[in-house]
């Protein structure tokens, strides 16, 4: 998925899809290890996908109001 593609979706959505695509890592790894994949770019692709998923949630979290710091 494209980082603006993520960026449409709520902090609800994108902690489930983050859920989704570990899952799918995890999968891919396991089959990767049994039998070679024909596409093994799919694992670094999905890499990136959950990295750029992770960021997205962490500029979310920080730009919330609920985050102020009274210094």
């Amino acid at each position: 998925m494209k980082a603006s593609e993520f960026r449409e979706l709520t902090e609800d959505d994108l902690v489930k899809k983050e859920k989704e695509l570990v899952e799918e890592l995890g999968n891919l790894a396991f089959q990767h290890r049994l039998r070679p994949l024909e596409d093994t770019s799919l694992l670094k692709k999905l890499r990136k996908d959950i990295a750029r998923l992770r960021t997205i949630t962490r500029e979310k979290t920080n730009e919330s109001p609920a985050q102020e710091t009274g210094a």
